[in-house]
């Protein structure tokens, strides 16, 4: 009895450090829980245009009709609410070529890669007013989405219809992180100047909020790595699985032979 008892208090002691050394800490920045109050320098970021993005730009005034020569042609009439009677035009988007153009309407090609929205918004607002009066430009960009995947409560693929959009917010939209999600290594991929790249954040360190990597762009991909809790519990439901199977297999194979001898006895 003794020995058992010992046995048995090694193998809880080593359970319990083995569960010790692969906890995750659970809370975001844990540097800064203590702290009452802090800042740090806060980013005017905006996110660039780049070949193949979508924006979708209209320009009106207060006079249409001088207006119009700005605007796409329509492919299809304008669609008309059977209910109001009202003609509402349909929109048509901008692809941004591999040069980095568009072709405006009247302005001819524009370089656009490099701009932000608000740029090209209050540059094509200037080459109007030489020849319209007060001039209302709109310019959004229509295919900025970011895809959140891993150890998140709902891994997807979220559309963004602002221009600041942080890792936070994403990981939000994303129905936050499990507790399986190891907070220490996020990984960022992102495709910039012809290359994809990636960064490993932190998630437990304020540093990220002042990373550069905080905000994110057009086509970013974050992955939540699962933690050694989750890759354990899944090797040990494989393993499990895999056993299963092969006694499975065995006794399939036992219960033919077994039959076979008792056919061959009978005979």
């Amino acid at each position: 009895m003794k020995l058992t008892h010992i046995l048995l208090c090694v193998a809880l002691a080593g359970t319990v450090a083995s569960c010790s050394s692969t906890k995750t800490v659970l809370p975001y920045f844990t540097d800064i829980s203590t702290v009452t109050e802090g800042s740090f320098k806060a980013e005017n970021y905006l996110p660039e245009i780049k070949p193949d993005d979508e924006l979708l730009i209209t320009v009106n005034s207060i006079t249409p009709a001088a207006t119009g020569i700005y605007n796409l042609p329509l492919s299809n009439p304008a669609k008309t609410d059977e209910l109001f009677k009202v003609s509402t035009p349909q929109q048509q988007t901008y692809i941004v070529d591999s040069e980095g153009n568009i072709n405006f309407p009247v302005l001819g090609k524009l370089h656009v890669a490099g701009m932000t929205v608000d740029a090209l918004q209050k540059e094509l607002t200037r080459l109007i007013s030489k020849d319209v009066d007060d001039p209302i430009v709109s310019v959004a960009m229509t295919n900025f989405r970011v895809v959140v995947a891993g150890e998140v409560k709902t891994p997807r693929s979220i559309p963004v219809t602002r221009n600041r959009y942080s890792i936070l917010d994403a990981l939000s939209d994303a129905g936050d992180l499990t507790e399986y999600g190891e907070r220490s290594n996020v990984l960022l991929v992102r495709e910039e100047n012809g290359e994809r790249k990636f960064v490993h954040l932190n998630l437990n360190s304020s540093e990220l909020l002042a990373s550069p990597y905080f905000y994110l762009q057009q086509n970013d991909y974050v992955y939540v790595e699962p933690n050694k809790v989750r890759q354990a519990n899944s090797k040990y439901n494989q393993n499990n699985a895999f056993k299963l199977t092969v006694v499975s297999t065995i006794v399939s194979a036992a219960s033919v032979i077994a039959s076979l001898v008792i056919a061959l006895t009978v005979k």
